[in-house]
């Protein structure tokens, strides 16, 4: 188990807590979403327009399986859990940590965000709902869960950290 997955809803602090666990345990850090956009030249809603959402979760899944065998940090897309296929891979293959926020936490991120194609096509209650169907895949899919809440990003990531050097440490 080399790597560390973050995983979460849209807005729940993936990548945020990502560049911080990585600058902080000193090991490669990987947006998935940055990667696919890198990969395709195209921005998020640009892929989703012309290829449709598909498409994207195919390159999510792709990405999982070709990503080197390496010691890192990847901070995964909002939807990559809800596909057994990449919750088997992120398993197998690293330690999965949900970053587990409220919905009126990521509703005040989220709201006026033009990159998330999913918000811009969608009511708060569209989205409300959308996040508690693909909560149970989260949990389904975590090893452990980090419970976001009332937390600052540097407390967040501290304990995702001390999660991480813990079982580190026990695997040795």
């Amino acid at each position: 188990m080399k790597k560390i997955y973050l995983i979460g809803f849209m807005g729940s602090g993936k990548s945020a807590i990502g560049r911080r666990l990585s600058f902080l345990l000193k090991i490669p850090y990987y947006d998935m979403d940055q990667e696919i956009v890198k990969k395709i030249g195209m921005s998020i809603p640009e892929i989703f327009a012309k290829y449709g959402e598909a498409f994207f979760r195919q390159q999510e899944h792709e990405f999982l399986k070709t990503l080197r065998d390496e010691w890192c940090i990847v901070s995964t897309g909002g939807g990559v859990a809800v596909n057994p296929s990449n919750t088997k891979v992120m398993r197998q293959t690293g330690l999965v940590l949900f970053l587990d926020a409220t919905f009126a936490d990521i509703w005040k991120r989220i709201h006026r965000d033009v990159n998330r194609p999913i918000v811009q096509a969608s009511t708060r209650e569209d989205l409300e709902a959308l996040y508690t169907t693909r909560k149970r895949f989260y949990k389904a899919a975590t090893h452990i869960t980090i419970r976001t809440q009332g937390r600052s990003l540097r407390q967040i990531t501290e304990y995702a950290a001390f999660q991480v050097n813990r079982l580190k440490s026990n695997n040795k």
